[in-house]
C-alpha cells in the first residue's frame, strides 16, 4: 500500500527566487560602471563630480525620507542606482545645483510621493532629467567636446547640431552624416558615434559599453530582453522607412546607424525602459510597451521640436503600463472566458 503523500497549500508566491532587491540593484550599477568610466575619461574628472553630486543627493534624500517613514532603504541600492542615472543623464558641464536637484525630485516626488521602492508609476531617474531639462533648459544644454577632440573645447551633440542647422541649411545633403561632415562637425564616422567619441551625457555617449552592459543583464536575467530588442528595432524600422524624407531621399533611406548610435537611445532603451516597477509584467506587454516607446521616440525625435525624445517617450509610456498590464494578463487556470459564459 502506497504512502498517503501530504500537500501543503500556502499563499502565493509559490515559487522563490533567490536574488534580492540589493543584488538586483548593486548587478545594474556594476553593469553601468564600463560606460562611466569612459564618460569620466572622455570628459575629464569633473564628470566624476556631476556623478558624485548626483548619487550623493540621492541617497541623502532617500536616507531623510527613511528617517520620516521610519524605514531604512538606504542599503537596497535603489537609491545609489537612481543617483548614478540622473548622472548619466546630465551634459558634464551641467550646474552641479541642478544635478543634485534632479536626483532630490527623484526620490522624493516620484519615489517616496507614491510609496516607495515599487509603488512609483514613473521611472524616478528620468523624471528628475525632465524636470530639470523644462525647469533649467539652458544649464542642461551645455555640451562639451571629449578631450579626444583637441579643435574645441565646446559644441552641440550631434543631435542638437543636426536640429538646430538643418532649419537654415539651403544645401543638399545625403543624410546626417554627410550634414555633419559639410558643416565641419568632428566626428569622423560611425566609429566615433559607436565608442563615444562624441558630446552628450555623461553615460549615454557609448553605445559599445552600454551594449555589453545591457548583454550582460540579460545572461544573468535581470533584464529581459524583448524591452530593449522591440525598443530599437521599432525605432530603428520607423527611421529606415521615414528617415530619408527630410533630406529630399524617398522612404526606406533613412540613417539608421546614426540615429541609434547617438543620444540616449541606447542608454533609455536597456537601462531606463526595462526597470522592474515601470515596466509591464506579461511578455505582451513587453513587446506592446517596447514599441510605443520605439514609436514616440521617433515622432519625437525626427518630427517633434527636442534634438531627443527617449526620456519623454518612456515616461509618457510608463502611464500606460497599468492598462498594458489589465487587457495582456494571462486568463487564470480554470478560468471560464466570457465570451464563453454568454453561450
Amino acid at each position: 500500500m502506497s504512502e498517503e503523500v501530504k500537500l501543503s497549500i500556502s499563499s502565493s508566491p509559490q515559487i522563490h527566487s533567490p536574488a534580492t532587491t540589493a543584488k538586483i540593484m548593486w548587478i545594474v550599477v556594476l553593469s553601468l560602471v564600463p560606460a562611466g568610466v569612459w564618460g569620466v575619461y572622455a570628459f575629464g574628472p569633473r564628470a566624476a563630480v556631476v556623478l558624485l553630486a548626483s548619487i550623493l543627493g540621492a541617497c541623502a534624500a532617500e536616507y531623510l525620507m527613511g528617517l520620516m517613514f521610519k524605514k531604512n532603504t538606504l542599503s537596497d541600492g535603489s537609491a545609489f542606482l537612481t543617483g548614478l542615472l540622473v548622472g548619466y543623464n546630465m551634459p558634464v558641464a551641467v550646474p552641479i545645483y541642478i544635478t543634485v536637484i534632479a536626483s532630490v525630485f527623484a526620490i522624493v516626488v516620484v519615489k517616496w510621493t507614491f510609496g516607495g521602492l515599487g509603488a512609483n508609476w514613473m521611472n524616478p531617474a528620468l523624471a528628475g532629467r525632465v524636470f530639470v531639462f523644462f525647469s533649467w533648459t539652458g544649464g542642461m544644454t551645455r555640451w562639451t567636446m571629449p578631450r579626444m577632440i583637441t579643435d574645441t573645447v565646446s559644441g552641440a551633440s550631434p543631435l542638437g547640431f543636426l536640429k538646430t542647422n538643418m532649419l537654415n541649411f539651403t544645401g543638399s545633403v545625403s543624410g546626417p552624416m554627410d550634414f555633419l561632415s559639410v558643416n565641419n562637425y568632428p566626428v569622423n564616422g560611425y566609429w566615433d558615434l559607436f565608442v563615444g567619441r562624441i558630446p552628450g551625457c555623461i553615460g549615454e555617449v557609448s553605445a559599445l559599453l552600454l551594449l555589453i552592459g545591457g548583454i550582460f543583464l540579460i545572461i544573468v536575467k535581470i533584464v529581459n530582453w524583448e524591452i530593449p530588442v522591440f525598443y530599437i528595432g521599432s525605432f530603428a524600422l520607423l527611421t529606415w522607412i521615414f528617415g530619408g524624407l527630410g533630406f529630399g531621399n524617398g522612404f526606406f533611406s533613412g540613417d539608421v546607424l546614426f540615429h541609434l548610435l547617438t543620444g540616449g537611445l541606447m542608454l533609455g532603451a536597456i537601462f531606463m525602459a526595462t526597470d522592474m516597477v515601470t515596466s509591464p509584467i506579461t511578455r505582451k506587454g513587453m513587446i506592446i510597451y517596447a514599441i510605443g516607446c520605439g514609436f514616440l521616440t521617433f515622432l519625437i525625435r525626427l518630427y517633434g521640436s527636442f534634438p531627443e525624445g527617449v526620456s519623454l517617450a518612456i515616461i509618457l509610456m510608463n502611464i500606460f503600463v497599468p492598462m498594458i498590464n489589465r487587457l495582456t494578463q494571462p486568463v487564470k487556470f480554470g478560468t471560464v472566458p466570457k465570451e464563453k459564459k454568454n453561450d
